[in-house]
């Protein structure tokens, strides 16, 4: 029996996660990344929440994303929602949670063919 749907050509999965690296589409990726649902991953360069500024959204709203999976480390902690304004202005939703947690949510939405980013914070 299969248990895994098929997913379309070109769509970014998480393989794995660890508390240095994020495994997308069998590529390693050291530190906090962007995985948009197809395309490349982008390193995000941030290392905690607390050093979150409104420009690192900003360039989520580049993807074009409908909604955004914000995980947050291997904690669950919450960014300032004045950070978040100009994605709450564009009316895409943000969802907060631990990064494993954000890697799991993310491969379930991007295999429903949502447009969900995923903002992966990997600490050092």
């Amino acid at each position: 029996m299969k248990l895994q749907a098929d997913l379309p050509e070109g769509v970014n999965v998480i393989n794995a996660y660890t508390r240095q690296s994020v495994s997308i589409n069998g590529q390693e990726y050291l530190g906090s990344v962007l995985v948009p649902p197809s395309g490349a991953p982008v390193p995000w360069p941030l290392t905690s929440m607390t050093e979150l500024t409104e420009a690192h959204f900003e360039q989520i709203l580049l993807m074009n994303p409908e909604l955004v999976v914000l995980g947050s480390g291997p904690t669950l902690k919450f960014a300032s929602p004045a950070l978040m304004k100009s994605l709450m202005k564009k009316r895409i939703g943000v969802e907060t949670m631990d990064t494993p947690a954000a890697c799991r949510t993310y491969n379930i939405l991007v295999g429903e063919g949502r447009r969900v980013v995923a903002a992966l914070l990997v600490e050092p």
